[in-house]
Parts: C-alpha cells; structure tokens; sequence
C-alpha cells in the first residue's frame, strides 16, 4: 500500500463525499473491515470496542486519517482512540462544535479540527450576489385571505356588545320609570355596573319592578365585566407571546428570509448581518440555542413553519431581497424555495442541498441555480493537505 493511503473513518454524507473524492484523484484509502460498524461486545465499553477495532486496521503506510462522521461525538471518540494508539498519526477531524477545538489541538498537535459549515457558509453568503437569470415564467400565486376571528375574539366582541345593549337598555328605562334625566339615568346605571354606588342617586323609594331591574342589572353586569376582563386579558397576554415569537405581519424590504438555524444556518445568519444585511430567521424551534445570539446582532425572529404559505406571507417574501433554506433536509427545503417562489417568480433562493445530482436536476429542470451541498463545498478542505 502507498506511503500516501489514507484512513477516512465516519458515516453520512460528508464522509461519502470524501471517500468519493479521494478515489476521484487516485488516493488509496484504507479499507474497513465488514465487521466495523457492529455492535460492541456485551464485555467491552462502546471505547474499548473502538480500541479493537481500530488495532485491526493495517495502518503501516496511513498517511494521514480524516474522521467526518456527521456527530461530533462520535468523531471525538474515534479521535481520541486513533491518537492513543498512533500519536504521531495526522488526523483531520469534522467538528461543528468549535469550543473543543483548542482543547484537543493543545492535547496534540497532530490533530487538526474542521468545521464544515464555517468552510461552507462563505459560498452560501456569496451567492447573495450571483448574478441570475430566469427561465421559467408564470403567475405569482394570489395572497392568502386574511383569517378569520378567532373564536375568543369573536366571544369578546359579541359580550361587549351586549353589555353595552344592556346598559342602554337600563338607562331608557330609569329615564322613563324613575323619571330620570337621560343624563342623570345614565350617570346611576353607570355607577351601578361598576359597583362604585355613591348613593346619591338609590332605588329606595323606587318601585318594585325598578329595584328588580336594578339587582338585575347589578348580577348581568358583574359576569359581563368579569368575562370581557378575563378574555381581554388573555388576549393581551397571546399577543405579547406571539410577538415574542415573532408572529406578526413583517413590513421590512430589501432583508433575507433565513429558514433553519441549524449548525450551518446560524453561520450564514452572522455572516450575513456582519455584512449589514437585515435578517428575518423563521425557525421552529424557539429554545434553538442560536437563536438569542443572532437576535442580539439584530435579527427578527419568527417562531413558525416556513413550509407554511402564511408564515412565508407574513416574513414579507414578496419584498424580501432573497430566501435562504438551510434545513437539513432536501425535500423540504425545495418545498420552502417553490412555496415562496410562488408568491414572487424572481425571488432569489439559496437552498441547501445534500445530494449533488438532484442539485444539478433542481438547477436544470426548476430553473434555481443557488443550491449548494455544504458536504460538497467542505470535503475539498479535508483532502487538501494529503500527503
């Protein structure tokens, strides 16, 4: 085997990419044997199994190892193991956490630390200024219609408006009954319902019917304020919390729709607001640990699914200068991209793209030219030192 074999250990995408770009350039990579990713021994720990494993493999003429499994955990575990039985062994490891990075290399100069979406977030970015061209043509897709009342809201208005029926009610008939003024039986129905009573105006020497309509009026009005209070209330507290969340109508122009703040997500969202662009993330986890970093940079925040046409609506997509998906997932990133390419034919969409030949069919058959695999951009840089 050649003085210049490498060992590429991991599974998922970027390390397929790998694989297949060093039997690309003619690199010998050292073969696993079939029994590699079998379970442990129920006697030995999940490291020591490593450890047997990796003392298996013919390592005479290992150049250097790539580790670019899709797990950062996993990639530490096998890094610490490889180094402990070849320390002087080059090991180029994936690791999207970057905090370990020092660590690890202060441990051992041997081992260099990658993150693949840093690698790749630059070529994301970039392509906010390609030039682009449209083939296709067709009609923007009409607004979605307003929604209706919720059924509180609904409730609410209907309580207020038969509780001012009934105040109306109940200062007609003072005014006729009691031969009250309209103002002075407006004032007495007004003092009644809020329970302030000063007493200068009673029922004391009314009739009958007055003072039944008075308890009357007393008990309607005490459950009519205390629901229109409660109801108000909670709606005054759902929409702070969906403004927290972000959840209203944006009118921004000119600003980039992120959807996904994932590992590679929350890089292009920095890069983009270090470069001055307003940023508009529309993600569906509101405890994603990113989230609070990039609102403190100044991006809005919409807690939602953007596969939604009304959460793409409510972002402003029609103004947005472009729509970026960095999901980690295909299908449904295509499916944010032609959503809100349906509400403006001419939007620019970045979509991240795992599979390099459905890229290419996106481009060809779709007419969106921007999609990118981060595993494709980043495993030039993992092959680039080889020996």
């Amino acid at each position: 085997m050649s003085a210049s074999a490498i060992l590429v250990l991991g599974s998922g995408h970027l390390a397929l990419r790998v694989r297949q770009l060093a039997a690309a350039r003619g690199l010998p990579i050292v073969p696993l044997p079939a029994s590699w990713n079998d379970e442990a021994p129920p006697e030995l720990s999940r490291y020591e199994a490593v450890l047997r494993a990796l003392g298996q493999l013919e390592m005479t003429h290992v150049a250097r190892a790539v580790l670019v499994d899709d797990h950062d955990e996993r990639n530490l575990e096998l890094a610490i193991a490889l180094l402990s039985l070849h320390p002087r062994l080059p090991v180029y490891v994936a690791m999207f956490n970057e905090n370990v990075a020092p660590h690890l290399q202060a441990a051992n100069p041997n081992l260099h630390v990658l993150n693949p979406a840093r690698i790749a977030a630059p070529v994301f970015v970039g392509a906010l200024d390609t030039p682009l061209e449209h083939a296709l043509r067709y009609e923007p897709r009409p607004q979605p219609p307003r929604s209706r009342l919720p059924h509180s809201d609904r409730l609410l208005r209907t309580l207020v408006g038969v509780f001012v029926l009934v105040i109306a009610a109940a200062t007609t008939y003072f005014h006729f009954a009691d031969q009250l003024s309209w103002l002075d039986a407006f004032y007495f129905v007004v003092v009644t319902v809020a329970t302030v009573g000063y007493g200068d105006v009673n029922l004391l020497h009314s009739s009958t019917v007055s003072k039944w309509v008075g308890i009357a009026l007393i008990l309607a009005s005490t459950v009519f304020i205390w629901m229109i209070f409660s109801l108000t209330v909670d709606r005054i507290i759902k929409t702070r919390v969906q403004m927290a969340l972000g959840r209203r109508r944006h009118t921004q122009r000119g600003h980039v729709i992120l959807c996904g703040l994932g590992r590679l997500g929350s890089l292009v969202g920095e890069r983009l607001l270090e470069r001055g662009e307003r940023v508009l993330i529309v993600e569906q986890n509101e405890d994603s640990l990113a989230l609070d970093h990039l609102r403190a940079m100044g991006a809005d925040v919409y807690i939602g699914d953007a596969r939604s046409p009304r959460v793409l609506h409510d972002a402003g997509v029609t103004r947005a200068k472009a729509l970026y998906s960095l999901i980690a997932n295909d299908f449904v990133n295509l499916e944010i991209g032609l959503n809100a390419r349906s509400f403006d034919p001419k939007l620019r969409l970045v979509l991240r793209i795992f599979d390099e030949s459905m890229s290419r069919r996106i481009r060809e058959q779709l007419d969106i030219h921007l999609s990118f695999s981060m595993s494709a951009i980043a495993d030039e840089r993992f092959l680039e030192h080889e020996s």
